[in-house]
């Protein structure tokens, strides 16, 4: 139906929709998003710099129009125009490294070896292998490190782990 030059190439079927909903986009939360998140902000932090430039090869929107189109606050736009003003264009599109980590590492290069190379040997008497839980109790019990949970015990030796069978 209709001419030809309004005819689209590829149709949608509305009856293959409903028995077939396009799926929504996953919402990121935790992980995930902390790691999208750097991306995103560039992004949203150039669009909005293109959009607000006000020389002759930008478009010179005002923030209003800015934040209704890019779906963001009045306080970014106002942020990141800021920033671009006072720090420069590098300034605006990365972020800022913090200088010490929010949390300190329990493990450092010596204790994280000898956690391994506890991990490596023979496993205590009554147990086939290490478990998380022995190494935990034992890395405290020699002084390894003052405290440690079976999580950050985990999360250390990926590959010794990985490959103990």
């Amino acid at each position: 139906p209709g001419s030809p030059a309004r005819r689209r190439r590829y149709p949608g079927r509305a009856a293959s929709r409903r028995n077939h909903p396009l799926p929504r986009p996953a919402r990121l939360t935790g992980c995930a998003a902390r790691s999208f998140a750097p991306v995103t902000s560039e992004i949203l932090k150039a669009r909005i710099l293109l959009k607000a430039d006000v020389s002759e090869a930008g478009e010179g929107w005002s923030d209003q129009r800015i934040v209704q189109a890019l779906d963001t606050s009045l306080s970014t736009v106002y942020r990141t125009r800021q920033r671009l003003v006072e720090q420069g264009m590098d300034a605006v599109l990365q972020r800022k490294k913090r200088e010490q980590p929010s949390i300190q590492r329990i493990f450092d290069g010596e204790a994280e070896a000898r956690l391994v190379q506890l991990a490596c040997s023979e496993a205590p008497a009554g147990h086939a292998r290490w478990s998380l839980r022995l190494l935990e109790e034992k890395v405290v019990e020699l002084g390894i490190v003052p405290r440690a949970s079976d999580n950050t015990i985990g999360r250390t030796p990926k590959k010794t782990f990985s490959s103990r069978t």
